[in-house]
């Protein structure tokens, strides 16, 4: 490459020495600028490293002189993402259930390069992705970025839908045929995404868990159905009577609670619910609930300190649910 290639260049390299060598206790001199541009081939002298160091100060970056005894260094002290922001990303893609080990590795890599190398060894402490349940859909980063082109075309996607067997292999529902639907958004429930859609077959709103999907692809010529079944559901109440967001009959049932397990309540119906005291010890919780497997062992959970009350069809399969779980245990004795 010719030298004067490598000139125009100056500018970028010189950003990109501050960004990865510098930062609020870390600085480069002059002299060391000037020695890492030669390794890339660049001729640079003090004053136009001085000139350089003006110009970058003017495009936006925030680099400040630091001084020790006689010494003087230069750095870039605030970057796009401060430390803490970088760490509160690792932690988040690092817990993330629906990526695989390998993509979490990835994007890790990706965060530490957006801080200085000694604050990237910080970042790198924080990895323990080895040893957790993560996702084998390796396609999983990319089935969530085309059901968003999907959902911003207004198009119809189709997809195999698998499950795990006893022998740890997938199968596809429905003999491996395929499912159309009409996505419209995407949530974060349990660690898992679920696509919300529209289902035409059903004619209603269905939820599947992308990690799930396979063959993704998006219906060019079918616009999506269903809009105004969307528009009339409310999200967030969907999401909080949807335990695990497994599928089931919605019912209005009451619930009573002892009055220490207020926030746990809370934590999972949200602020806005309305806790009516009943007694000293505790208080009741009219909610819609999906009634599923999920809700009922969240319910079974807090043992004799909460109590399905009503509807009775609804307390009558509580306690078989209960009973049913009893029996396991009656068998072995």
């Amino acid at each position: 490459m010719a030298k004067s290639e490598n000139q125009k260049r100056k500018l970028l390299y010189l950003a990109d020495l501050l960004r990865r060598e510098t930062d609020e206790t870390h600085g480069l001199t002059v002299q060391q600028m000037i020695d890492e541009l030669a390794r890339r081939d660049v001729r640079a002298e003090r004053k136009s490293i001085y000139d350089d160091l003006q110009t970058l100060t003017d495009y936006g970056m925030d680099i400040v002189k630091l001084r020790s005894g006689h010494s003087c260094s230069y750095a870039l002290v605030h970057r796009d993402f401060e430390l803490p922001e970088l760490k509160l990303l690792v932690d988040a893609v690092q817990s993330s259930k629906f990526l695989s080990a390998r993509k979490s590795r990835e994007l890790i890599r990706k965060l530490e390069g957006l801080a200085s190398r000694y604050e990237a060894q910080s970042l790198q402490r924080q990895v323990y992705v080895a040893g957790r349940v993560k996702s084998m859909n390796e396609s999983i980063y990319y089935t969530i970025d085309q059901l968003h082109a999907a959902i911003s075309a207004d198009r119809q996607v189709s997809f195999l839908y698998g499950q795990w067997t006893v022998d740890k292999t997938v199968c596809y529902r429905r003999n491996g045929q395929r499912y159309r639907v009409s996505p419209y958004a995407l949530v974060w429930d349990s660690e898992n995404y679920y696509l919300v859609a529209y289902e035409e077959e059903a004619g209603a709103i269905r939820h599947y868990r992308a990690d799930k999907m396979a063959s993704l692809r998006m219906e060019e010529d079918k616009p999506r159905q269903g809009r105004q079944a969307f528009e009339a559901l409310d999200m967030a109440a969907y999401t909080r009577r949807t335990f695990g967001m497994f599928g089931g009959e919605t019912r209005q049932v009451t619930l009573w609670f002892a009055r220490h397990l207020a926030g746990a309540v809370i934590d999972r119906f949200g602020r806005d619910v309305t806790l009516v005291p009943d007694g000293e010890d505790g208080f009741r919780l009219h909610i819609q609930a999906v009634i599923s497997p999920p809700f009922m062992g969240w319910l079974a959970g807090f043992g004799p300190d909460a109590k399905l009350l009503e509807p009775g069809d609804v307390r009558l399969q509580f306690a078989r649910f209960l009973q049913k779980t009893l029996e396991q245990y009656e068998k072995d004795e």
